[in-house]
């Protein structure tokens, strides 16, 4: 009976044992490590006793604040100008090459116009036969001069279009390298003085027409008019299988191949052009900081080509609407449903940037900046 009584006392006593060796041990280890709030009080950034170089090394600058921040994108003067044909066709000629400097009105794509220029020849055919069969007609004075008045227009409208042509031989000719330079200029001179010839026969012809007492014209008139509308309308297609060049600038991409059929597109530029004499960022602002941003303000650009430099520029166009973003459209993006608002920032001085270059655009605060125009309300 006592064997059995004595198992209960001895798991009693396993156990208090337990409790006052766990006891002990925790009292060991409070006495061992003192609290934080201990260790901090004893440190040595608070007694000075020690003290290293990291301690004592500057603090780094605060960022500097900016009124606010754009992406943006690095684009030519006047923007980047896709140029393509008017009519459809296939391309016979391409004159000039990526890098080329060309001047306003230089034929830069030639498009096959062979029936034009068939149909060209029988419109002139037309138009002499109509011409002698007028002039063997007899009328007053008044009917005489405006008879004059229209023939000297329709000479300047053919000398201007046979200006051109030669413009355009001598072009390809020095592009090829078997013409000179004095030639060209030579052309060029001769196609802008037969616009001014042009414009002046106009504005005689209108002052003819406007003169009091002038009959109606007649029937030999009227048809003569015709052929020599069916003509110009020959010039004008011949004209639009001619791709220029609408300003001076420099060709940034030539995309255009002999031989291959292209089509009045919007997507598909025959030639990028533009005036690399300057350079400027089309930014795209978030609305929230729309109200920071204002004309004249000046600004800081970075981009990654050029890592370390900054560039500078001032806002000279702050758009009136918000639109979605679009400079964000290439590539893997994070889709966003914030609005963004255009502004234009003119880079100041030469730069290395090339256009299409992404850029970030810092705005800084600046008093002085001029506030955007408000839009005009009717």
């Amino acid at each position: 009976m006592s064997k059995l009584n004595s198992t209960p006392t001895a798991v009693l006593t396993a156990i208090v044992l337990a409790s006052a060796v766990g006891l002990a041990v925790q009292y060991t280890s409070t006495r061992r490590d003192p609290p934080a709030s201990a260790t901090s009080a004893t440190s040595p950034l608070t007694t000075g006793s020690t003290v290293t170089a990291a301690d004592n090394a500057p603090k780094p600058a605060k960022a500097a604040a900016w009124a606010a921040s754009a992406p943006g994108r690095v684009e030519p003067k006047g923007g980047e100008i896709r140029i393509g044909t008017q009519s459809p066709g296939r391309v016979a000629e391409v004159i000039v090459q990526m890098n080329d400097k060309v001047m306003a009105g230089d034929l830069l794509v030639r498009i096959d116009d062979d029936e034009a220029q068939a149909k060209l020849g029988a419109a002139d055919a037309e138009t002499a036969v109509r011409k002698r069969e007028r002039d063997a007609e007899t009328v007053g004075k008044l009917a005489q001069d405006r008879r004059n008045a229209d023939d000297a227009v329709a000479a300047a409208e053919r000398a201007l279009f046979q200006a051109r042509r030669d413009a355009d031989r001598s072009l390809s000719a020095r592009r090829a390298g078997s013409g000179s330079d004095d030639d060209l200029v030579k052309s060029r001179a001769a196609v802008t003085a037969a616009k001014d010839k042009l414009e002046q026969e106009r504005q005689a012809l209108r002052k003819v027409q406007a003169a009091a007492g002038m009959p109606l014209p007649t029937r030999l008139e009227s048809a003569l008019s015709t052929a020599r509308a069916e003509f110009s309308v020959m010039e004008t297609t011949i004209e639009r299988a001619r791709v220029r060049a609408p300003f001076d600038g420099t060709l940034l991409q030539v995309n255009a191949k002999v031989g291959e059929i292209v089509a009045p597109s919007p997507e598909l530029a025959l030639v990028v052009l533009g005036d690399l004499s300057g350079l400027r960022v089309r930014a795209e602002v978030e609305e929230r900081d729309v109200a920071k941003v204002r004309v004249g303000q000046k600004v800081v650009i970075r981009t990654d080509a050029y890592a370390g430099r900054d560039f500078k520029g001032t806002v000279t166009t702050v758009g009136q609407s918000l639109a979605p973003p679009r400079l964000a459209s290439r590539g893997p993006r994070r889709p966003t449903d914030v609005d963004a608002l255009e502004v234009l920032i003119d880079v100041e001085g030469p730069t290395p940037m090339l256009p299409g270059m992404r850029a970030d655009v810092f705005f800084v605060p600046e008093a002085t900046a001029q506030a955007a125009p408000a839009v005009k309300t009717n």
